[in-house]
């Protein structure tokens, strides 16, 4: 009983594991170089060259609704106002890796 008991477990503990993602989870060391390459023009270390308050630093994240991967991704993907949409230039997991890494960079203020 205690062994299967243990493997149910075990179990659980690996199908959370692997459903899933938190930002951290998601290969961020592509996404450094795709951010460097296609964002940091316009958002250097978190700024943004064209509308200053609206910057990918944590406060403001998370003042526009922009602090989940879901957001980020989104507004990559689609573009919105001034910030050009990514999705003919970038894969979806290209966009992933790259959401990933702002959320990332945002929780360290981008250091």
């Amino acid at each position: 009983m205690k062994k299967v008991i243990i493997l149910i477990l075990c179990t659980f503990c690996l199908w959370t594991i692997n459903f899933t993602l938190p930002a951290n989870a998601l290969d961020t060391a592509n996404g450094t170089e795709i951010f460097s390459f296609h964002c940091a023009g316009c958002h250097i270390n978190g700024g943004n060259i064209i509308r200053r308050g609206k910057n990918l630093k944590k406060n403001a994240l998370k003042k526009y609704g922009m602090d989940s991967l879901e957001a980020i991704t989104a507004i990559v993907t689609n573009g919105k106002n001034n910030m050009s949409a990514y999705k003919e230039r970038l894969t979806t997991e290209e966009i992933q890796k790259v959401a990933a890494y702002v959320l990332e960079q945002a929780e360290k203020d981008w250091k």
